[in-house]
């Protein structure tokens, strides 16, 4: 396991989509263990995907909430209601903003093993969901931000 370099504010690889990941393999899952591990070494972290650490692969990590996700090529495949959110990232430290974001999301995706999965995910965990799947497509918190509240 190694701890990756966060990448930040201006970052090219913060804009850049993600590749679909194709195979499930070592490797994979080495990149998956390395993210867990560059998340759990930061502050305040509750999700990571891989273009924060410069990988343009289609891979989340999640130690939130109760939920301890290694996630390959996810996406939102329902959503309902709206919230009012205060939200901040790794990848642009010292902003905090507020978002509108959807109640409840569910998402499919792949785990480590290649198998199927399910989850939704309400309120805070929706929120990260959508945060962290947004990542993947090149977008940031900040392009959903309608409100700025301070800097930390």
């Amino acid at each position: 396991m190694a701890i990756r370099q966060l990448r930040y504010n201006d970052d090219s690889s913060l804009r850049k989509v993600c590749k679909e990941v194709t195979v499930i393999d070592d490797k994979i899952r080495s990149i998956l263990d390395d993210m867990m591990d560059t998340l759990h070494k930061t502050t305040n972290g509750a999700a990571l995907a891989a273009n924060q650490v410069g990988i343009l692969k289609r891979l989340v990590v999640i130690d939130y909430e109760g939920y301890y996700l290694k996630l390959v090529n996810p996406k939102i495949i329902n959503q309902s209601g709206t919230q009012e959110c205060i939200e901040s990232c790794l990848s642009f430290p010292n902003k905090i903003g507020k978002t509108i974001r959807p109640k409840k999301v569910t998402v499919q995706a792949l785990n480590e093993n290649g198998e199927k999965v399910i989850i939704t995910g309400e309120s805070e965990m929706a929120k990260c969901f959508c945060h962290e799947l947004e990542h993947l497509d090149g977008e940031v918190f900040l392009d959903k931000v309608v409100e700025f509240i301070r800097s930390r």
